[in-house]
């Protein structure tokens, strides 16, 4: 008598993707890759650097403050086309030795953030408030093996 649950479906009406399903649209240069596990991590930081006003969220706002030089986890999304809008960052990231990742949904990334709108890229500042979650999420990022 177990009835099949039906994906809830998100705020604008279509039914939510789980991470296998995400994984399917992804574009080619999304390497490195944050595991399930990671990427509800990072969400998790995200909404607390949301509450703190601590993120940097678009791609003209991130490349301005990497190029000054601020701190913090880049998080890119892996399903962003055309792939032109932000194939730049990770290289900034790499010669300021910035440690980012890729998540498979740009609304998973933009939702986190506390908007209704996708976003392609976050940056997350460190902050005391969340400072032992940043910590996590940061050790884990740079773990994880770079593309060649």
């Amino acid at each position: 008598m177990a009835r099949d649950k039906e994906p809830e479906a998100a705020a604008d009406g279509t039914p939510e993707r789980s991470y296998r399903e995400q994984l399917d649209f992804l574009n080619p240069i999304a390497q490195p890759l944050a595991s399930r596990k990671l990427t509800r991590k990072l969400y998790k930081c995200i909404r607390k650097a949301a509450k703190q006003k601590q993120i940097r969220r678009g791609v003209k706002e991130v490349q301005k403050f990497i190029n000054k030089g601020e701190k913090g986890i880049t998080v890119l999304a892996g399903d962003t086309m055309p792939i032109d809008v932000y194939c730049h960052l990770p290289i900034m990231c790499e010669d300021r030795s910035l440690p980012y990742a890729y998540v498979p949904s740009k609304s998973d990334l933009g939702a986190a953030a506390g908007s209704k709108r996708p976003t392609c890229v976050i940056m997350i500042k460190p902050h005391e408030e969340y400072q032992e979650s940043y910590d996590e999420c940061l050790a884990e990022v740079e773990a994880l093996p770079l593309p060649l």
